[in-house]
Protein backbone atom coordinates (compact mmCIF):
# COMPACT_ATOMS: atom_id res chain seq x y z
CA UNK A 1 0.00 0.00 0.00
CA UNK A 2 1.80 3.35 -0.69
CA UNK A 3 -1.20 5.65 0.11
CA UNK A 4 0.32 8.46 2.24
CA UNK A 5 -1.44 8.70 5.56
CA UNK A 6 -1.36 12.08 7.17
CA UNK A 7 -0.28 10.89 10.85
CA UNK A 8 2.64 9.57 9.74
CA UNK A 9 3.83 12.66 8.43
CA UNK A 10 5.72 14.80 11.05
CA UNK A 11 3.89 17.81 11.73
CA UNK A 12 5.27 21.10 9.99
CA UNK A 13 6.52 18.85 6.80
CA UNK A 14 4.93 19.59 3.52
CA UNK A 15 4.97 16.28 0.97
CA UNK A 16 5.31 17.51 -2.68
CA UNK A 17 4.76 15.74 -5.42
CA UNK A 18 8.06 14.72 -7.82
CA UNK A 19 6.16 15.88 -10.97
CA UNK A 20 4.56 18.81 -10.29
CA UNK A 21 5.15 19.84 -6.91
CA UNK A 22 1.08 19.81 -5.37
CA UNK A 23 0.41 18.28 -2.02
CA UNK A 24 1.69 14.69 -1.62
CA UNK A 25 -0.82 11.94 -1.43
CA UNK A 26 0.89 8.37 -2.73
CA UNK A 27 4.76 7.49 -2.05
CA UNK A 28 7.05 5.08 -3.71
CA UNK A 29 7.00 1.91 -1.96
CA UNK A 30 9.81 1.48 -3.29
CA UNK A 31 12.07 3.64 -2.10
CA UNK A 32 9.96 5.32 0.10
CA UNK A 33 11.19 9.00 -0.40
CA UNK A 34 9.52 9.97 -3.66
CA UNK A 35 6.09 11.38 -3.08
CA UNK A 36 2.98 12.07 -5.77
CA UNK A 37 -0.44 13.82 -6.01
CA UNK A 38 -1.72 11.04 -7.84
CA UNK A 39 -1.43 7.78 -9.63
CA UNK A 40 -1.18 9.28 -12.82
CA UNK A 41 2.09 11.31 -12.15
CA UNK A 42 3.33 8.41 -10.38
CA UNK A 43 2.76 6.22 -13.27
CA UNK A 44 4.51 8.90 -15.64
CA UNK A 45 7.55 9.07 -13.17
CA UNK A 46 7.92 5.87 -13.02
CA UNK A 47 7.52 5.58 -16.86
CA UNK A 48 10.61 8.08 -17.14
CA UNK A 49 13.32 8.11 -14.94
CA UNK A 50 12.12 6.49 -11.49
CA UNK A 51 12.27 2.99 -12.07
CA UNK A 52 15.77 3.42 -13.31
CA UNK A 53 17.18 5.68 -10.29
CA UNK A 54 14.44 4.69 -7.44
CA UNK A 55 17.31 2.86 -5.45
CA UNK A 56 20.08 5.56 -6.00
CA UNK A 57 17.66 8.35 -4.34
CA UNK A 58 17.27 6.73 -0.53
CA UNK A 59 20.88 8.23 0.39
CA UNK A 60 19.89 11.15 -1.24
CA UNK A 61 16.60 11.86 0.71
CA UNK A 62 17.31 9.97 4.18
CA UNK A 63 19.49 11.36 7.28
CA UNK A 64 23.14 10.28 6.89
CA UNK A 65 24.31 7.97 8.98
CA UNK A 66 26.57 8.96 11.76
CA UNK A 67 30.18 8.41 11.67
CA UNK A 68 32.74 7.62 13.74
CA UNK A 69 35.46 10.70 12.53
CA UNK A 70 35.63 13.27 10.86
CA UNK A 71 37.19 11.98 8.00
CA UNK A 72 34.51 9.04 7.33
CA UNK A 73 31.92 11.92 7.96
CA UNK A 74 33.88 13.76 4.84
CA UNK A 75 34.20 10.85 2.48
CA UNK A 76 30.42 10.17 2.69
CA UNK A 77 29.68 13.43 1.93
CA UNK A 78 32.17 13.42 -1.35
CA UNK A 79 29.85 9.88 -2.09
CA UNK A 80 26.85 11.70 -2.15
CA UNK A 81 28.00 14.56 -3.98
CA UNK A 82 29.48 12.23 -6.75
CA UNK A 83 25.84 9.95 -6.78
CA UNK A 84 24.14 13.72 -7.80
CA UNK A 85 26.73 14.43 -9.87
CA UNK A 86 26.05 11.04 -11.45
CA UNK A 87 22.73 11.34 -11.73
CA UNK A 88 22.55 15.03 -13.12
CA UNK A 89 24.15 13.36 -16.14
CA UNK A 90 22.57 10.11 -16.34
CA UNK A 91 18.93 12.30 -16.00
CA UNK A 92 19.87 14.58 -18.28
CA UNK A 93 20.82 12.05 -21.15
CA UNK A 94 17.76 9.92 -21.01
CA UNK A 95 15.57 12.87 -21.36
CA UNK A 96 17.48 14.15 -24.09
CA UNK A 97 17.40 10.94 -25.67
CA UNK A 98 13.04 10.70 -24.99
CA UNK A 99 13.04 14.36 -26.61
CA UNK A 100 15.23 12.86 -30.14
CA UNK A 101 12.77 10.09 -30.18
CA UNK A 102 9.53 12.61 -29.75
CA UNK A 103 8.44 11.25 -26.58
CA UNK A 104 8.10 14.49 -25.07
CA UNK A 105 5.94 13.58 -22.37
CA UNK A 106 8.39 11.10 -20.84
CA UNK A 107 11.43 13.37 -21.10
CA UNK A 108 10.09 15.97 -18.47
CA UNK A 109 10.09 14.35 -15.17
CA UNK A 110 13.77 13.24 -16.32
CA UNK A 111 14.07 16.48 -17.29
CA UNK A 112 12.71 18.07 -13.90
CA UNK A 113 14.91 15.40 -12.15
CA UNK A 114 18.11 16.49 -13.85
CA UNK A 115 17.02 20.07 -12.78
CA UNK A 116 16.43 19.78 -9.09
CA UNK A 117 19.38 17.72 -8.69
CA UNK A 118 21.51 20.84 -10.34
CA UNK A 119 19.88 23.03 -7.74
CA UNK A 120 21.25 20.64 -5.31
CA UNK A 121 24.74 20.69 -6.38
CA UNK A 122 25.28 24.06 -7.54
CA UNK A 123 22.09 26.53 -6.36
CA UNK A 124 19.16 28.32 -7.54
CA UNK A 125 20.95 30.60 -9.85
CA UNK A 126 24.09 28.69 -11.86
CA UNK A 127 24.19 28.73 -14.86
CA UNK A 128 24.67 24.61 -14.79
CA UNK A 129 20.58 24.86 -13.94
CA UNK A 130 20.38 26.43 -18.02
CA UNK A 131 21.08 22.65 -19.85
CA UNK A 132 17.88 21.24 -17.88
CA UNK A 133 16.09 24.69 -18.18
CA UNK A 134 16.61 24.03 -22.21
CA UNK A 135 15.50 20.58 -22.09
CA UNK A 136 12.19 21.49 -19.98
CA UNK A 137 11.51 24.23 -23.04
CA UNK A 138 12.13 21.59 -25.76
CA UNK A 139 9.92 19.60 -24.27
CA UNK A 140 7.17 21.72 -23.42
CA UNK A 141 7.37 22.55 -27.12
CA UNK A 142 6.75 19.69 -28.62
CA UNK A 143 3.65 19.11 -26.31
CA UNK A 144 2.81 22.59 -27.85
CA UNK A 145 3.08 24.41 -24.86
CA UNK A 146 4.76 27.59 -26.01
CA UNK A 147 3.75 29.72 -23.48
CA UNK A 148 5.59 27.20 -20.72
CA UNK A 149 8.69 27.03 -22.98
CA UNK A 150 8.85 30.49 -23.25
CA UNK A 151 8.91 30.81 -19.08
CA UNK A 152 11.58 28.22 -19.17
CA UNK A 153 13.87 30.11 -22.05
CA UNK A 154 13.25 33.62 -20.21
CA UNK A 155 15.01 31.50 -16.88
CA UNK A 156 17.60 30.47 -19.15
CA UNK A 157 18.24 33.61 -20.49
CA UNK A 158 18.27 35.36 -17.45
CA UNK A 159 21.04 32.80 -15.66
CA UNK A 160 22.85 33.20 -18.61
CA UNK A 161 23.02 37.19 -18.57
CA UNK A 162 24.09 36.99 -15.01
CA UNK A 163 26.79 34.77 -15.64
CA UNK A 164 30.24 35.61 -16.18
CA UNK A 165 31.83 32.09 -17.30
CA UNK A 166 29.28 31.10 -19.22
CA UNK A 167 30.22 28.22 -21.90
CA UNK A 168 30.39 29.12 -25.69
CA UNK A 169 28.40 25.44 -25.66
CA UNK A 170 25.67 26.71 -23.30
CA UNK A 171 25.03 29.80 -25.56
CA UNK A 172 24.82 27.50 -28.44
CA UNK A 173 22.54 25.32 -26.52
CA UNK A 174 20.29 28.08 -25.49
CA UNK A 175 20.44 30.08 -29.01
CA UNK A 176 19.24 26.28 -30.49
CA UNK A 177 16.45 25.89 -28.22
CA UNK A 178 15.10 29.93 -29.03
CA UNK A 179 15.67 29.21 -32.63
CA UNK A 180 13.55 26.29 -32.22
CA UNK A 181 10.77 28.20 -30.41
CA UNK A 182 10.70 30.96 -32.86
CA UNK A 183 10.20 28.47 -35.78
CA UNK A 184 7.46 26.84 -33.49
CA UNK A 185 6.01 30.76 -33.68
CA UNK A 186 6.54 30.91 -37.79
CA UNK A 187 9.29 33.38 -36.82
CA UNK A 188 11.48 32.45 -39.15
CA UNK A 189 13.71 35.82 -39.41
CA UNK A 190 14.39 35.67 -35.48
CA UNK A 191 14.53 31.91 -35.75
CA UNK A 192 17.65 31.94 -38.21
CA UNK A 193 19.13 34.76 -36.28
CA UNK A 194 19.21 32.40 -33.20
CA UNK A 195 20.53 29.47 -35.42
CA UNK A 196 23.00 31.22 -36.97
CA UNK A 197 23.96 32.05 -33.58
CA UNK A 198 24.02 28.71 -32.28
CA UNK A 199 26.22 27.23 -35.20
CA UNK A 200 28.87 30.11 -34.47
CA UNK A 201 28.95 29.24 -30.55
CA UNK A 202 28.89 25.71 -31.69
CA UNK A 203 31.61 25.82 -33.96
CA UNK A 204 34.02 28.12 -31.54
CA UNK A 205 33.12 25.17 -28.66
CA UNK A 206 33.82 22.20 -30.84
CA UNK A 207 34.91 23.32 -34.23
CA UNK A 208 32.66 23.87 -37.55
CA UNK A 209 32.53 20.04 -38.59
CA UNK A 210 31.53 18.28 -35.31
CA UNK A 211 28.73 16.94 -34.97
CA UNK A 212 27.48 18.99 -31.81
CA UNK A 213 27.82 21.51 -34.48
CA UNK A 214 25.59 20.01 -37.21
CA UNK A 215 22.53 20.09 -35.33
CA UNK A 216 21.94 24.04 -36.18
CA UNK A 217 22.88 23.23 -39.43
CA UNK A 218 20.10 21.05 -39.57
CA UNK A 219 17.26 22.94 -37.96
CA UNK A 220 18.49 25.74 -40.04
CA UNK A 221 17.85 23.75 -43.62
CA UNK A 222 14.49 22.67 -42.36
CA UNK A 223 13.59 26.43 -42.11
CA UNK A 224 14.77 27.15 -45.86
CA UNK A 225 12.63 23.63 -46.37
CA UNK A 226 9.51 25.34 -44.74
CA UNK A 227 10.43 28.27 -47.13
CA UNK A 228 10.51 26.30 -50.04
CA UNK A 229 13.93 27.55 -50.83
CA UNK A 230 15.15 23.62 -51.54
CA UNK A 231 18.60 25.16 -52.81
CA UNK A 232 20.04 26.25 -49.45
CA UNK A 233 18.39 23.53 -47.81
CA UNK A 234 20.01 20.72 -49.96
CA UNK A 235 23.34 22.89 -49.33
CA UNK A 236 23.34 22.72 -45.56
CA UNK A 237 21.42 18.79 -45.44
CA UNK A 238 24.83 17.86 -47.49
CA UNK A 239 26.65 19.54 -45.07
CA UNK A 240 24.92 17.96 -42.24
CA UNK A 241 25.36 14.45 -43.84
CA UNK A 242 29.39 15.16 -44.63
CA UNK A 243 29.90 15.75 -40.96
CA UNK A 244 28.14 12.31 -39.75
CA UNK A 245 29.55 10.48 -42.32
CA UNK A 246 33.12 11.97 -41.86
CA UNK A 247 32.59 10.91 -38.15
CA UNK A 248 31.08 7.51 -38.47
CA UNK A 249 33.50 6.72 -40.77
CA UNK A 250 36.28 7.07 -38.67
CA UNK A 251 34.72 4.68 -36.83
CA UNK A 252 33.98 2.48 -38.64
CA UNK A 253 37.35 2.34 -40.60
CA UNK A 254 39.13 1.64 -37.43
CA UNK A 255 37.04 -1.39 -37.01
CA UNK A 256 37.33 -2.20 -40.83
CA UNK A 257 41.51 -2.08 -40.29
CA UNK A 258 40.91 -4.52 -37.01
CA UNK A 259 39.21 -6.78 -39.02
CA UNK A 260 41.93 -7.01 -42.12
CA UNK A 261 44.80 -7.02 -38.94
CA UNK A 262 43.34 -10.57 -38.26
CA UNK A 263 43.07 -9.00 -34.37
CA UNK A 264 39.98 -11.59 -33.49
CA UNK A 265 41.87 -14.12 -34.12
CA UNK A 266 39.98 -16.66 -32.36
CA UNK A 267 36.51 -15.39 -34.07
CA UNK A 268 35.28 -13.26 -31.06
CA UNK A 269 33.00 -10.42 -31.88
CA UNK A 270 34.05 -7.07 -31.83
CA UNK A 271 32.37 -4.76 -29.36
CA UNK A 272 31.36 -2.19 -31.90
CA UNK A 273 31.16 1.52 -30.98
CA UNK A 274 30.07 5.09 -32.23
CA UNK A 275 31.47 6.74 -29.62
CA UNK A 276 28.35 8.33 -28.55
CA UNK A 277 25.80 8.52 -26.25
CA UNK A 278 22.11 7.35 -26.31
CA UNK A 279 20.97 10.70 -26.22
CA UNK A 280 23.42 11.66 -29.25
CA UNK A 281 22.56 8.39 -31.08
CA UNK A 282 18.96 9.12 -31.13
CA UNK A 283 19.69 12.81 -32.93
CA UNK A 284 21.71 11.11 -35.24
CA UNK A 285 18.84 9.03 -36.19
CA UNK A 286 16.14 11.93 -36.33
CA UNK A 287 18.68 13.64 -38.43
CA UNK A 288 20.08 10.88 -40.66
CA UNK A 289 16.58 9.90 -41.31
CA UNK A 290 14.64 12.98 -41.78
CA UNK A 291 17.44 14.22 -44.31
CA UNK A 292 16.96 10.32 -45.95
CA UNK A 293 13.08 11.50 -46.21
CA UNK A 294 14.12 14.65 -47.66
CA UNK A 295 16.48 12.96 -50.33
CA UNK A 296 13.94 10.09 -51.08
CA UNK A 297 11.40 12.94 -52.35
CA UNK A 298 13.86 14.04 -54.87
CA UNK A 299 15.83 11.15 -55.26
CA UNK A 300 14.76 11.21 -59.24
CA UNK A 301 17.47 14.18 -59.64
CA UNK A 302 20.42 12.95 -57.20
CA UNK A 303 20.17 8.99 -56.62
CA UNK A 304 23.47 9.45 -55.50
CA UNK A 305 23.01 11.54 -52.37
CA UNK A 306 20.37 9.06 -51.33
CA UNK A 307 22.17 6.75 -51.24
CA UNK A 308 25.14 8.42 -49.38
CA UNK A 309 22.34 8.87 -46.41
CA UNK A 310 21.51 5.51 -46.89
CA UNK A 311 25.29 4.16 -46.55
CA UNK A 312 25.92 6.47 -43.34
CA UNK A 313 23.19 5.00 -41.30
CA UNK A 314 24.31 1.35 -42.71
CA UNK A 315 27.51 2.84 -40.73
CA UNK A 316 25.31 3.90 -37.48
CA UNK A 317 23.11 1.19 -37.16
CA UNK A 318 26.21 -1.19 -37.69
CA UNK A 319 28.29 0.50 -34.89
CA UNK A 320 25.30 0.22 -32.52
CA UNK A 321 25.09 -3.41 -33.37
CA UNK A 322 21.26 -3.22 -34.76
CA UNK A 323 22.46 -5.22 -37.71
CA UNK A 324 19.03 -6.14 -39.18
CA UNK A 325 18.91 -2.17 -39.48
CA UNK A 326 21.85 -2.12 -41.29
CA UNK A 327 21.40 -4.47 -43.29
CA UNK A 328 17.53 -3.24 -44.11
CA UNK A 329 19.35 0.34 -45.18
CA UNK A 330 22.28 -1.59 -46.99
CA UNK A 331 19.90 -3.51 -49.12
CA UNK A 332 17.77 -0.45 -49.71
CA UNK A 333 20.80 1.12 -50.72
CA UNK A 334 21.99 -1.76 -52.99
CA UNK A 335 18.54 -1.65 -54.86
CA UNK A 336 18.47 1.88 -55.59
CA UNK A 337 22.37 1.43 -57.09
CA UNK A 338 21.34 -1.16 -59.15
CA UNK A 339 17.84 1.00 -60.07
CA UNK A 340 19.95 3.80 -61.42
CA UNK A 341 22.44 1.77 -63.12
CA UNK A 342 24.90 3.34 -60.69
CA UNK A 343 28.69 2.38 -61.62
CA UNK A 344 30.43 -0.93 -60.21
CA UNK A 345 32.34 0.65 -57.95
CA UNK A 346 29.24 2.42 -56.29
CA UNK A 347 27.58 -0.97 -56.07
CA UNK A 348 30.73 -2.87 -54.41
CA UNK A 349 31.50 -0.56 -52.09
CA UNK A 350 27.92 -1.46 -50.62
CA UNK A 351 28.05 -5.05 -51.14
CA UNK A 352 31.73 -4.54 -49.03
CA UNK A 353 29.23 -3.23 -46.39
CA UNK A 354 26.41 -6.01 -46.60
CA UNK A 355 29.85 -8.40 -46.33
CA UNK A 356 30.87 -7.13 -43.33
CA UNK A 357 27.73 -7.21 -41.57
CA UNK A 358 26.93 -11.01 -42.10
CA UNK A 359 30.43 -11.69 -41.18
CA UNK A 360 28.81 -9.65 -37.48
CA UNK A 361 25.95 -11.59 -37.65
CA UNK A 362 27.69 -14.64 -38.33
CA UNK A 363 31.02 -14.80 -36.31
CA UNK A 364 33.56 -17.42 -36.95
CA UNK A 365 32.86 -20.29 -33.63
Amino acid sequence: MNVIYPLAVPKGRRLCCEVCEAPAERVCAACTVTYYCGVVHQRADWGSIHEKICQLLIPLRTAMPFYNSEEERQHGLQQLQLRQKYLIEFCYTVAQKYLFEGKHEDAVPAALHSLRFRMNVHGLSSVELVPAYLLLAEASLGLGQIVQAEEYLSQAQWTVLKSTDCSNATHSLLHRNLGLLYMAKENYEEARYHLANDIYFASCAFGTEDIRTSGGYFHLANIFYDLKKLDLADTLYNKVTEIWHKYLNNHYQVLSEARLQQIDLLGKRFENDTGLDEAQEAEAIRILTSILNFRESTSDKAPQKTIFVLKILVMLYFLMMNLSKAQEYAVRALNLAKEQELSVNEQSTIQELLRLISAEDHPIT
